[in-house]
């Protein structure tokens, strides 16, 4: 499809004015002036190579974290005999944020370019750019040939998984732990059997094993080592609770870095860990396991959701749960803590999980909402705000108050450090043998 350029535009204004300025000017010196100009456009447009031999690649990254800088490239190969210039126009989502999607480069006869800009998503999901716009100007740069090429792509944005680091230090320690080193939880913590071996001094007297004593002839003890092959089930609430924000971040974004940081320190410990995410229907299923691309599989079943604007069905989420894992498990709901959704929906569903499992419901606070109740008022507007904000704190410790009657443990953290508190609780429970 043949273009016209800016420089044909100028050139004609720049003929048509020159022709004005003359003393025999009219009608037929201007029409004949603009029908040379485009004469020569014509034959720019039948020495401009077609786009189709222009050869297009483009490279994107398989999978972005949201957030995280990535780079898309595009490799251009001329076949024409002679110089080119060409356009590379890209379909790039607006959200993809990319630095530039469109290209200009100059091409030798079957000289290879490669060109690249940088992008940082802000949103998760699957982006799937389909078509790229090639665009060849002619030599004199009076007309250009543009041809759309299907060229299809695929890039992952997955949730961001912040709390990594603190992840790596509680299976630090964990393994410490592990090994008998002293800890928080003490020498030779855990369940599980581990070995025997010779008594020394820092060993508790009840770790003595005398019937292997007997038989050696000197004290010997038995080691224990946090049980492995447990399972921890996340079950993520993805309905309108979790649409709100705090710290201009989602509530579900920081349920899945909690979702990433227990499958990851479980995993790396030796346990099992699984997903179910949920509104009013059960929308991901990630089995539990404890191989090195679980992560990768819970992170990859989570990457799409966005949080439905309908009320979560626990008891069809916790009744899927128990149909499919019948094992006893550590069940973590993550999930907003409404006095309403909780008395009307989840409340009335907890018992199902906690009459055979182990249940945590990790919630986020809200920062703002602590400052109001703490500030001091300086006018009548302030004061408002400051009633709301301490009746909806006491709303809230009566609503968690509540869920641990029923047998839930509740972990009510402030942004960031939800998924460390929730990975701190999941290793008290390991520790201590609770499941």
């Amino acid at each position: 499809m043949p273009i016209p350029t800016r420089r044909l535009a100028a050139v004609l204004a720049v003929a048509s004015l020159a022709v004005l300025a003359l003393p025999d000017r009219g009608l037929t010196s201007l029409l004949l002036v603009d029908g040379v100009v485009l004469a020569i456009a014509l034959v720019d447009l039948l020495l401009t190579p077609a786009p189709g031999r222009i050869e297009v690649a483009r490279d994107l990254p398989g999978v972005v974290s949201l957030g995280a800088e990535a780079t898309i490239a595009w490799r251009l190969r001329s076949g024409s005999r002679r110089r080119v210039w060409v356009l590379v126009a890209d379909e790039l989502a607006p959200s993809l944020r990319a630095g530039d999607r469109r290209v200009r480069i100059r091409l030798e006869p079957g000289e290879e370019v490669r060109a690249s800009t940088t992008f940082r998503p802000a949103r998760r999901g699957r982006f799937q750019p389909r078509e790229v716009v090639v665009r060849v100007t002619g030599p004199l740069g009076l007309v250009s040939r543009q041809r759309a090429r299907v060229l299809p792509g695929l890039v992952r944005v997955h949730p961001p998984f912040r709390s990594k680091e603190e992840a790596e230090l509680r299976i630090d320690r964990a393994r410490l732990l592990e090994v008998g080193l002293r800890s928080a939880a003490g020498h030779g913590g855990g369940t599980e059997f581990d070995q025997l071996r010779d008594y020394n001094v820092d060993d508790e007297f009840r770790r003595i094993d005398w019937s292997a004593s007997a038989r050696v002839d000197r004290p010997i003890v038995r080691t224990y080592r946090a049980e492995r092959n447990q399972t921890v089930i996340v079950l993520l609430d993805n309905g309108r609770v979790m649409a709100g924000q705090v710290g201009n971040v989602p509530r579900v974004e920081h349920a899945m870095d909690a979702v990433m940081m227990l499958t990851a320190v479980a995993t790396r410990l030796g346990d099992r860990a699984g997903l179910v995410a949920f509104d009013h229907d059960v929308r991901a299923v990630v089995s539990p396991g404890h191989g090195p691309g679980q992560l990768g599989r819970v992170t990859e079943a989570m990457y799409r959701l966005e949080p439905a604007l309908v009320e979560s069905d626990y008891r069809g989420a916790f009744t899927a749960t128990l149909a499919r894992f019948r094992r006893r498990a550590l069940l973590v709901v993550l999930t907003e803590l409404v006095e309403q959704a909780v008395g009307e929906f989840l409340a009335p569903a907890l018992p199902l999980i906690c009459a055979r499992h182990l249940v945590v419901i990790g919630a986020v606070q809200d920062p703002e909402v602590l400052a109001w109740a703490r500030a001091t008022p300086t006018g009548t507007e302030e004061a408002y705000r400051k009633a709301s904000a301490v009746a909806a704190l006491q709303e809230r410790n009566r609503t968690i108050a509540r869920l641990q009657g029923l047998g839930a443990t509740v972990v009510d953290a402030a942004p960031g450090r939800l998924a460390p508190q929730l990975a701190d609780a999941y290793l008290r429970v390991k520790a201590t043998g609770q499941l």
